[in-house]
């Protein structure tokens, strides 16, 4: 199927397959490569809207389920919708809950008709369609919106693979025909399990249909990190017109290999998750702010960075917080680490643009071998 797309793609990488572009919007327009900060009961935890947009963050992520389940879709449409809800104005895109329902597969089961689960909160017994998952969506307001998918295990055998992708597309088919002229964008999502070739029928399968942009679902499940890695080499054979988006993925490192091979959208709940658990990402790697080496440390937690807590907070006082559970903690801790994460992709946008993106990556990787001692940081390894 052809359709107008609301993908623009700008320009590419002479040396690979990075590429920026825009995507379009009802509430504006977003400049990919792009994090999107997750929301999933619309809020980002620790983070006001003010906070975010001081960060970087142009779109952030809610979940279909969660939402679904509390307070309700219909509760937030007659309260003026998402954007209106919880007072943010730039773009908002929804996971369809395939993935909630998957990791809570106890209180589920599912068929072809949808997913029949019961509630993680007080156990009613719920129902989720393809069509209802598009329903719902639009209820909510979302710019962006996920067909419902069937997740898939790691490890899963070739011929329980192959019956869960089939369902995926079939369910894919029914969330478009579905869909109404509301302006909301709906993404497919390609799944296929460890399996190249699975991956690439699933992605003519979805082409077929016809999207507004397309999402590598089913990775970041406990596959080694080569492995992942290596699946990202299908994203070239989906349509260059149209954004790609690497769902739930990941650490820095995985931001540049999706960049690397021409990924567009990278959503994850590890910069938000880590800053309440007190790791901190900086240029130099990981940093555990709780290690006693920090008690006297006047430093920010990274020089190089312009957020608000490393302007005007010191490694100990943000250590002093975290020891002593403070709330101010989880929240320093959190515009810091969704500011490294935001300011990392507008620095790989513009290595993009000026065609310099595998000098970037190399840098990046350099950095982060041999911190100096005093950084107290965990290096990472180039892949």
């Amino acid at each position: 199927m052809t359709m107008a797309s609301p993908f623009t793609l700008s320009g590419c990488s002479s040396e690979c397959k990075a590429r920026y572009g825009q995507l379009a919007t009802l509430h504006g327009t977003v400049t990919t490569p792009v994090f999107m900060p997750v929301g999933t009961q619309a809020t980002v935890k620790a983070m006001t809207p003010r906070d975010l947009v001081e960060a970087g963050a142009q779109i952030i992520l809610g979940n279909t389920y969660h939402l679904y389940i509390r307070p309700g879709h219909e509760r937030i449409r007659a309260l003026g919708g998402l954007h209106r809800f919880m007072h943010w104005q730039r773009p908002i895109l929804t996971d369809s809950g395939g993935f909630q329902i998957f990791s809570l597969q106890e209180l589920a089961t599912i068929t072809e008709e949808g997913a029949a689960f019961r509630s993680h909160l007080d156990g009613s017994r719920l129902f989720l369609s393809p069509e209802s998952a598009v329903q719902v969506q639009e209820a909510l307001g979302a710019d962006i919106m996920m067909a419902l998918d069937t997740c898939i295990p790691y490890p899963a055998g070739r011929d329980e693979t192959i019956a869960a992708t089939a369902m995926t597309a079939r369910w894919a088919r029914r969330c478009r025909a579905a869909q109404s002229e509301t302006g909301q964008h709906l993404f497919g999502i390609v799944q296929g399990g460890m399996y190249p070739d699975l991956r690439v029928e699933a992605i003519e399968q979805l082409v077929e249909i016809g999207f507004d942009g397309y999402a590598l679902g089913g990775l970041s499940v406990g596959e080694p990190k080569e492995l992942m890695y290596e699946l990202l080499a299908v994203a070239d054979r989906l349509p260059a017109d149209r954004a790609r988006y690497l769902m739930g993925v990941g650490t820095p490192e995985d931001l540049v290999e999706g960049v690397y091979h021409g990924l567009d959208m990278f959503d994850c709940v590890m910069p938000t998750r880590n800053a309440r658990n007190g790791m901190l990402f900086t240029s130099r790697g990981r940093l555990v702010i709780k290690n006693a080496c920090f008690q006297q440390d006047q430093r920010p937690v990274d020089e190089t960075c312009g957020c608000y807590a490393c302007r005007h907070f010191s490694r100990a006082y943000l250590r002093h917080l975290f020891q002593s559970r403070e709330i101010l903690a989880y929240q320093l801790n959190t515009i810091h680490n969704l500011h490294y994460y935001c300011t990392l992709m507008a620095a790989m946008r513009e290595a993009i643009r000026e065609d310099r993106f595998l000098a970037f990556r190399r840098a990046f990787y350099q950095q982060r071998a041999e911190p100096s001692a005093e950084d107290q940081v965990e290096p990472e390894e180039s892949p």
